[in-house]
């Protein structure tokens, strides 16, 4: 008799699952960090398909920081009516009302680090012990380091240098009071396996992923689109050229690739050959060498 096997991606699919299904057996009040970018809608598929026929029982959770992409937003609330999940929205616009956030100021201000008060806001305010998020350990170096059930403390924070060992895919979940875990069942899916796995499952994407004229500008090497929130400096020039989006942020900080790539398949091929990383289009990456780190340290996802 043959033994049956499972494919690459199968294979990542089961393991996904199965860590998902881990986090509803292992906590009280879950949720699933969604940004609008395909890591978080391959993960929110997967809790789908994960308790299907059932609804999804973890809400979606959104930090809107008010510089969302116009496209983000209303794929997000037809994702909400498609599967007809419970969707959560931590404002960052209105903690900068209240006071409670201060605004960066300046040519490169953006509201990056202000998605951090309004996150740990929403944890606190509804009680969740684990959210899972979209991360991959190929994305970034400081994301490299991240176990599967990822320890926060208190406060939010991430210590690299105190985590626990996940040998066997045994995952240890115990928390103090207050304490929460960030949980990332696609750690072990790369960026292609991502977009292998979207086109065989047909999942509608938003189509800031495809390529199609956008008007942007050069700043720092990067090409960003053009945006009521971004300052304009006297040398940056406005122009229509043909360019995609490899992962998604807010608009202001968000770089574009040029790109010829209208399909899946197409896609697939561009990154297939590509020598950059998909993180190497956000700005908010470039502040420093350990950017991402000190932000996830702080609470960041």
């Amino acid at each position: 008799m043959e033994k049956n096997t499972l494919n690459h991606l199968e294979q990542l699919e089961s393991e996904s699952i199965y860590i998902i299904r881990e986090v509803f057996s292992n906590f009280e009040r879950p949720g699933i960090m969604f940004s609008g970018g395909k890591d978080s809608i391959l993960l929110t598929y997967l809790v789908q398909k994960s308790f299907a026929p059932a609804k999804i029982p973890f809400p979606l959770i959104h930090i809107d920081t008010g510089h969302n992409f116009p496209e983000t937003i209303q794929y997000r609330d037809e994702l909400v009516a498609r599967l007809g999940v419970d969707l959560v929205v931590g404002s960052v616009q209105e903690l900068i009302d209240l006071g409670q956030i201060k605004e960066e100021q300046g040519i490169h201000a953006n509201r990056n680090l202000a998605q951090i008060p309004a996150l740990l806001h929403i944890i606190e305010k509804n009680q969740y012990d684990a959210l899972l998020g979209g991360a991959r350990r190929d994305e970034e170096k400081a994301r490299a380091k991240e176990r599967i059930f990822s320890h926060r403390d208190e406060f939010g924070g991430w210590n690299p240098k105190n985590q626990r060992p996940e040998l066997w895919n045994l995952y240890n979940g115990k928390k103090n009071i207050g304490e929460h875990f960030r949980v990332f069942p696609i750690s072990n899916w790369t960026e292609l396996d991502v977009w292998m796995y979207l086109a065989q499952e047909k999942i509608p994407l938003p189509d800031l992923y495809f390529a199609k004229p956008r008007r942007v500008f050069e700043r720092n090497g990067m090409l960003i689109s053009e945006n009521p929130y971004s300052q304009i400096k006297s040398d940056e020039v406005i122009e229509e050229q043909m360019v995609r989006f490899r992962t998604m942020g807010d608009i202001t900080i968000t770089g574009a690739y040029p790109s010829e790539a209208l399909t899946i398949e197409e896609i697939i091929q561009e990154i297939s050959i590509s020598r950059t990383t998909e993180r190497g289009s956000r700005a908010d990456d470039k502040r420093s060498e350990t950017s991402m780190e000190d932000r996830k340290k702080e609470g960041y996802f």
